[in-house]
């Protein structure tokens, strides 16, 4: 795993429990994190200017992981934080904490994944473009 102190906070959101997300056992399904984290990283990508590129050139999640700390029940909101780590030619890490609101301190789960900007065309990586290399090394707004 990479070193924790090595990420920096780029980006929050809100969102609602469902009802939906819950399961059998009455807590938030544990997959359903995984939708958490993915909705994340998509505003993330979509404030800085790169919605997903369904045929295009953009990101591509190779692995994903997430840790369950305490369990979510309906109803609720949600904080889930994006914290992004070092950069390579085509790749970088993200880690995610998901909070409630009404308990901020409180850290829910916690994971993480690896993102490769591929061009969907060929199938291959690319480097990643020189406006998201200076975006994430920028402080959120």
């Amino acid at each position: 795993m990479d070193d924790a102190s090595a990420y920096r906070l780029v980006h929050s959101v809100r969102m609602p429990m469902r009802w939906g997300d819950m399961d059998a056992m009455g807590h938030v399904n544990n997959t359903v994190y995984f939708r958490y984290l993915e909705q994340a990283r998509i505003a993330w990508f979509e404030s800085m200017g790169f919605p997903p590129a369904f045929s295009g050139i953009g990101p591509v999640i190779i692995s994903a992981h997430c840790t369950f700390l305490k369990q979510l029940r309906y109803p609720g909101d949600i904080d889930v934080s994006t914290l992004v780590g070092e950069f390579g030619r085509s790749s970088f890490h993200t880690r995610h904490q998901i909070r409630r609101v009404d308990e901020p301190d409180t850290l829910m789960a916690e994971g993480g994944s690896k993102v490769v900007w591929v061009d969907q065309r060929i199938e291959k990586s690319v480097a990643l473009p020189d406006e998201m290399r200076v975006l994430l090394t920028k402080q959120p707004a």
